[in-house]
């Protein structure tokens, strides 16, 4: 069965995930580049499983600083992409943010087609 797709706030900013705000990839990246930053994104994120199996500590930080570049680049960590000078409301939980009646009537909405 195909995974759902994740919530997106309708300004495209967010996904969401268990009722906290993600910032999404930069919508504005050319399709190669986020394709690249993608891929760099699993290797790092197999690279951070990897090195704690083997119980690398090193590499388990060179790993974790990978994860962390292919966030930036894909727009996700770092200076927001948007440039309407909203706030960057990364990690808050949707129900205390401004999407708090859009993400109230999502979660009645997908409670009712269940």
């Amino acid at each position: 069965m195909p995974k759902p797709a994740a919530l997106t706030t309708p300004d495209g900013r967010y996904i969401v995930v268990r009722g906290r705000l993600w910032r999404a990839a930069d919508p504005g990246l050319a399709e190669a580049d986020r394709v690249r930053h993608v891929a760099a994104l699993m290797d790092g994120r197999r690279g951070v499983a990897h090195a704690r199996r083997a119980g690398d500590s090193a590499a388990e930080k060179a790993a974790h600083d990978a994860v962390d570049a292919a966030k930036h680049a894909l727009g996700e960590r770092g200076p927001v992409w948007w440039t309407d000078g909203a706030p960057d409301l990364n990690r808050h939980m949707a129900r205390t943010t401004s999407y708090a009646d859009w993400f109230a009537a999502a979660a009645n909405s997908s409670a009712t087609t269940e």
